[in-house]
């Protein structure tokens, strides 16, 4: 009994509950998704933000608190699918919040009722958030208050639109948004480094090639393209003064090389490891060298200048930025793509790679080592953490976060760096770009006009008098309009200029005729991609949204403007 192996150990119920995202973001983007804890702060019809939370409670968020002080009214039954009849007269926080925690009783969830004007005011009442969604409309000054503390924390800020058949969502992250794991195509990840051989993987190739000639046919047809790539540009360099292809011409050259050594004397009328020979042959050719993104990420002061404060993020970077320096590449990601092989060649040919990574990974590692020691580092970085930095070193991407625009009562926005961009694209006749403006118009009125006296919420254009509000919302998303033109320094010439403020208008007139109103299908599309970009920034990984999207339910459109 003693000699029999351990019983199989089958999935936990959690594994089996959670199975089908924890194949896409791990038990590690788990892990970060119930340690977090979201506050919702709803306004408005509330339908979007209960939307994005219900599909931030099913997948297993930590936390979540709702601060809503609105009352449930009928006109809440016909767009929350959350509300029924008999909580008509309560608070909307509390019945949301305690329907969405029957959704999923592994979530705690929390409901505050008081008025955000006065809630926000106590000392430390955005403490224990890690992460804030809130809700248009909101007064500029509260807006104002989130972003900073947004800012001062480093935690991730969303601020969202649901107008009719319009929404528009920002994500403030934090200055240096570092993303290790941003799960690139799997094409992509193979990093087979024929032009930069190691010892052990040309010993292979020569093992398996070592008498080509003479192999019999099934033999011959179950050769690695590896192998055989290794080979053929082994016997290149013989003839080309050691030098591998170079012009497009000798690359070619070499591609027919390998066609030609293929056998046709067999049924099939050729050979399928020669054939993926011969489709990687080109982009086999091309140097290891990482994209310029990363090779700037090695420049960053963050980057460089290292401390025992820095998070690990940097200071392994800093550590492959040293290997890169001293090599010319990266380290080996370990990774081999399929191909036709028979099972022994293919598992040694693995072990080549993994072991060649993880000889990488120790001398990153002995570089974190020394780092933490030369800078008096109390917190010491886990292995598990640098081999996975080794294995995505070519796709690390560092985001640069950037606060919204808050539009504040009677002030200019300014656009940046990025005004030029954003004024020269007003003018593509698809752009989205109007329709943010629009939304900043929006903004605008609700920062310029008293809030209801009865419920204290901000007066959203077009409940009342539509036409005078329509009126007065275009009249400043013109304004908004030419001074960007102003501060881009560009002249858009006629017709061009006409056809962005009609544009405007139309995107202006359907806004005001919702009336603030949310549509419940375009409330739950949006909620559907709020949360999704909510939990990349809450997992780090993947890449995240940077940092405005807008959505047309008209035209069933989304963009992406980097503001």
């Amino acid at each position: 009994m003693a000699d029999l192996p351990p019983p199989v150990q089958g999935p936990t119920a959690k594994e089996k509950k959670y199975d089908r995202q924890l194949r896409l973001w791990g038990a590690t983007g788990q892990m970060a998704l119930e340690d977090s804890h979201m506050l919702l702060i709803n306004s408005g019809p509330g339908v979007v933000g209960i939307e994005t939370l219900k599909n931030l409670v099913l997948p297993g968020m930590g936390n979540f608190t709702i601060q809503d002080s609105a009352i449930v009214s009928e006109a809440d039954l016909g767009v929350n699918f959350f509300l029924e009849e008999e909580y008509i007269g309560g608070f909307r926080a509390e019945h949301t919040c305690n329907l969405l925690k029957e959704l999923n009783p592994d979530v705690q969830g929390n409901f505050i009722t008081e008025p955000i004007d006065s809630w926000l005011t106590q000392p430390d009442s955005l403490k224990p958030f890690t992460l804030i969604l809130a809700i248009a409309p909101i007064r500029p000054e509260l807006l104002a208050r989130l972003s900073a503390h947004a800012n001062a924390t480093l935690i991730p800020l969303f601020y969202v639109h649901c107008v009719g058949f319009y929404s528009h969502f920002s994500v403030h992250l934090p200055s240096a948004y570092p993303i290790v794991d941003t799960h690139p195509d799997s094409e992509t990840t193979a990093d087979i480094r024929m032009l930069k051989p190691w010892p052990e993987l040309l010993q292979f190739a020569k093992e398996k090639t070592s008498n080509m000639d003479t192999m019999e046919a099934d033999d011959h047809g179950h050769i690695p393209y590896i192998a055989i790539l290794l080979h053929h540009l082994e016997e290149w360099k013989k003839g080309h003064d050691g030098k591998v292809p170079q012009t497009y011409q000798e690359k070619t050259e070499f591609k027919t090389t390998i066609s030609k050594a293929a056998r046709t004397n067999n049924p099939e009328g050729g050979e399928e490891n020669y054939d993926e020979a011969v489709a990687a042959a080109l982009k086999s050719l091309k140097e290891p060298e990482p994209s310029s993104s990363v090779k700037e990420i090695f420049k960053v002061p963050e980057c460089v200048l290292v401390n025992k404060e820095s998070p690990s993020f940097w200071v392994i970077a800093h550590a492959i930025g040293l290997f890169y320096t001293k090599y010319g590449v990266l380290p080996v990601p370990g990774a081999v793509p399929d191909m036709k092989a028979r099972s022994a060649d293919y598992i040694q040919l693995q072990n080549v790679y993994k072991s060649k990574a993880r000889k990488d990974v120790m001398e990153v590692l002995e570089s974190v080592r020394f780092l933490e020691r030369t800078t008096g580092r109390e917190t010491v970085i886990e292995e598990k953490d640098v081999e996975q930095f080794c294995k995505n070193a070519a796709h690390i991407k560092l985001v640069r976060g950037r606060p919204f625009h808050v539009v504040q009562a009677g002030e200019t926005i300014k656009w940046g760096e990025r005004a030029k961009s954003i004024a020269q694209n007003l003018t593509f006749p698809d752009t989205l770009i109007p329709l943010y403006i629009a939304f900043l118009a929006f903004d605008e009125f609700v920062a310029t006009h008293d809030k209801d006296r009865l419920s204290g919420a901000p007066k959203m254009p077009g409940e009342t008098r539509q036409e005078t509000d329509t009126e007065k919302v275009t009249g400043i998303a013109f304004k908004i309009t030419d001074d960007l033109i102003k501060e881009a320094g560009t002249f858009i010439e006629e017709p061009d200029y006409t056809a962005v403020k009609e544009r405007i208008g139309e995107f202006v007139q359907e806004l005001v005729r919702a009336g603030g109103a949310e549509l419940h299908n375009i409330a739950s599309l949006t909620g559907g991609i709020v949360s999704q970009e909510i939990i990349k920034a809450i997992t780090e990984q993947y890449i995240p949204v940077d940092n405005t999207c807008l959505f047309d339910g008209v035209k069933s459109k989304t963009e992406v403007i980097r503001i």
